[in-house]
């Protein structure tokens, strides 16, 4: 049996990550069943559509209401999950079963938060692979991966030859200015680039109303950064001409929402995403890539469920970066990745642009797959297998949800990836004397997918062993 009805608690906008993630699984989740939106105030101006957002808003509850912590409610959530403390985002609520989203970008969790998460969600779903071994290493088990998807009727690569810059090589950056998005690599690579060839470009979506994110970036070893004071686009046209950018050969753009980015996009040549973590697959990349356009981006945390040889060029010689507080207590563990790398893959490209858009066509077609209709059946399927033998009508409110999560967990190996159920059936094949070492493995992954870096082949071993010990 199927559960007949979703309360989804996420917010609702366009211009910012989660709100665009909560417009769109809510309006995708509701062709599968009834849903009821829990969310903060929203208006026309978040939705950019006024059909759309009468549709959203007939589905918010108790829109003249305020809501309170621990309502009780009938049917099962689907909760955004805020930061790594691992609070429920909005309130709090009763449920037969509640279903957590996360996205986040630090490779530890404090043991509170998992205790925390623990006692108010039965299941997390992350944002990316990269999320969930976290999740997982730090002791939450009951996990799966359903990454963000696109829309394909404004991200799509039809018609996306350039109209505009035609006679110049148009690179694209974007994401707000900050170290983990990695812009200053971008200004570093964008100056040698500049330097060589009097027909290069850039058109920056840098905005970002942050302060305390921005002043990470004074850390950088790369660029010389000077905190923005005043208009913020100013700002960022004063810190490109600090690093030697020429003003004449940048646009810098202003805030933008969602719907207005494909334009920008199909107008470039090439997008360079060195990002040093995504706790999620990075939406804008993926939107990018969903036009028909090829990125240079960095093989690391969230980038690796989108990227490949074949839709990209990944950057794949990456560095320990870490980031310490005041008192030189490590904050965050990132990847860098490699200049060098990124000013090679950006000048194969300057003198390639054939293979180029062959790399560009690629993407789109693999990122036309990736859309937020899949993500909410996945999600959707996910809720089916947790209430799986229920009644179809109302869950009872005090029911035990490990009930609901047994089908789940029966199909773990679902969500592995070709690799790391080969490993497992490996691992738990009868035809094996004595134990099987990591040596072992790697001469299989050898032997059934060829070669691999021994970061790759490392990562699907210690997949294959987390899914084995659980």
């Amino acid at each position: 049996m199927s559960t007949k009805k979703i309360h989804i608690i996420m917010p609702i906008g366009m211009n910012h990550g989660w709100g665009i993630c909560g417009r769109y699984l809510t309006r995708e989740l509701a062709r599968y069943c009834d849903v009821e939106l829990m969310t903060g105030n929203f208006s026309m101006d978040d939705v950019m559509d006024e059909e759309e957002f009468n549709h959203l808003s007939s589905l918010r509850k108790d829109r003249h209401q305020a809501l309170k912590d621990s309502e009780k409610l009938e049917y099962p959530v689907l909760q955004a999950i805020r930061g790594l403390d691992m609070d429920p985002w909005h309130q709090t609520v009763q449920s037969p079963l509640r279903i957590g989203y996360t996205f986040f970008e630090k490779d530890s969790i404090q043991p509170e938060a998992i205790k925390r998460a623990k006692g108010y969600f039965d299941m997390i779903i992350a944002g990316s692979s990269w999320c969930e071994r976290i999740l997982n290493k730090h002791g939450f088990k009951k996990t799966k991966t359903i990454i963000q998807g696109i829309d394909p009727s404004l991200f799509h690569a039809n018609n996306n030859e350039k109209t505009l810059y035609q006679d110049q090589f148009v690179i694209f950056s974007g994401g707000k200015l900050e170290l983990r998005k990695g812009q200053d690599l971008v200004i570093r690579a964008f100056k040698i680039m500049q330097d060589k060839y009097s027909d290069v470009m850039l058109v920056n979506l840098w905005y970002n109303q942050w302060p305390s994110s921005l002043e990470a970036m004074t850390l950088s070893p790369y660029i010389r950064f000077e905190m923005p004071t005043g208009d913020p686009l100013a700002s960022i046209n004063r810190l490109l001409v600090l690093n030697g950018i020429d003003p004449r050969r940048v646009i810098t753009l202003s805030p933008k929402s969602n719907h207005e980015m494909a334009a920008i996009y199909k107008n470039t040549d090439l997008g360079v995403f060195p990002n040093r973590c995504e706790g999620g697959t990075n939406l804008v990349l993926m939107e990018y890539m969903a036009c028909g356009k090829p990125v240079i981006a960095s093989y690391s945390s969230g980038h690796r469920d989108i990227l490949s040889d074949h839709n990209s060029i990944p950057v794949k010689t990456l560095h320990p970066f870490v980031v310490r507080d005041q008192d030189n207590r490590v904050l965050y563990n990132w990847d860098e990745p490699n200049l060098d790398e990124i000013v090679s893959a950006l000048e194969w490209a300057y003198w390639h642009r054939a293979e180029l858009k062959a790399i560009g066509r690629t993407a789109g077609q693999d990122l036309s797959k990736l859309t937020w209709s899949r993500s909410a059946k996945q999600f959707y399927e996910t809720f089916n297998g947790s209430v799986a033998g229920c009644h179809p009508n109302a869950i009872p409110l005090q029911g035990d949800s490990s009930q609901y999560l047994n089908s789940s967990n029966q199909n773990a190996d679902a969500t592995m990836t070709d690799h790391e159920k080969m490993l497992f059936e490996f691992l738990n094949s009868p035809q094996h004397e004595g134990p099987i070492t990591l040596r072992d493995m790697m001469k299989q992954l050898r032997i059934q997918c060829g070669e691999f870096s021994k970061t790759e082949a490392i990562l699907h071993m210690m997949e294959a062993l987390i899914i084995e010990s659980t």
